[in-house]
């Protein structure tokens, strides 16, 4: 923490000299108060034992898969349902706990001539940054390796990047709009849990009811709108959709591609998540410029 104490009294420093004009001095310091909370943060965070064991915890699972199933592709394949539960459930618990833990450095933050948008952008890259990086060297150091990134299986690692990075920045936004709205940690981490809990597990058992129970109806479009609302679904039909396998699809992936097909449902479950991380995203700087600290 004295690492980002030194950061912003070299950056808030000046500013008291640029008071007459403070407008500008604002607009001219934002994107070094991004800069210098985001890689002050990130280098906190990356040296947390909770995200060094979350990327070993996701070397140990891919090595494992490597090693049972023999290449590249496959091992990447088997990951697809770990990928979609552990990277919701590590950002959403880890969110929450990160947010409480800044709010002192926050307060602090606050009361120099600071814009809240640059700190809620610098706060939330410097969460994003470390997980993202967890996560993509979880996956990428056994394909390194084993030599195991060739031309089939470098594609689909390229969308488990992508998609993986999007699932960390839609929770870690809803994680931090959550801690914003709840000042007691225990709530917010359990109202986070509990979102998790439902777009992750409970989300299967209700689209198979609607399935069974309204199997007379046309279904497509509520399914299509059922898998909007959801991020999970629609990075796990991204993730399929590449991997063409129907068998995983799940009925409103299959949904889709039947209605789409696959290059045009892979631009749509990308339209989709891009929603789903700016919405967040939107909610909580929107949430953080209003909070009375």
């Amino acid at each position: 923490m004295s690492t980002l104490n030194t950061r912003f009294t070299e950056i808030t420093a000046p500013s008291a000299r640029l008071a007459p004009d403070a407008t500008r001095a604002a607009e001219e310091r934002r994107p070094s108060v991004v800069g210098a909370v985001c890689t002050a943060q990130w280098r906190e965070i990356a040296r947390n034992r909770w995200v060094l064991a979350y990327a070993v915890v996701l070397v140990l699972l891919t090595e494992a898969l490597f090693r049972m199933g023999g290449s590249g592709a496959r091992a990447l394949t088997s990951l697809l349902n770990l990928v979609l539960l552990l990277v919701p459930l590590v950002t959403s618990v880890f969110g929450v706990v990160y947010w409480h833990a800044s709010r002192e450095f926050t307060e602090l933050l606050l009361a120099q001539p600071v814009p809240r948008r640059s700190l809620w952008w610098g706060l939330y890259l410097g969460l994003l940054v470390p997980l993202a990086g967890a996560f993509a060297v979880g996956i990428t150091l056994p394909l390194l390796w084993h030599g195991a990134l060739d031309a089939e299986s470098l594609p689909l690692w390229s969308l488990y990047l992508t998609v993986g990075g999007a699932l960390t920045a839609v929770f870690g936004a809803v994680a931090l709009w959550i801690g914003v709205r709840y000042d007691d940690r225990l709530r917010g981490l359990g109202l986070m849990l509990g979102l998790w809990f439902l777009a992750a597990v409970a989300y299967d058992g209700f689209v198979i009811w609607m399935a069974t129970a309204f199997s007379d109806w046309p279904l497509e479009n509520p399914m299509l709108a059922a898998m909007a609302a959801n991020p999970i679904d629609l990075a796990r039909t991204a993730l399929v959709l590449r991997l063409d396998s129907a068998a995983l699809l799940g009925y409103t992936g299959a949904v889709l591609a039947r209605s789409l097909g696959g290059a045009t449902g892979l631009l749509v479950t990308g339209f989709g998540l891009a929603v789903w991380i700016a919405l967040p995203v939107w909610l909580a700087v929107r949430a953080f410029q209003r909070k009375d600290f």
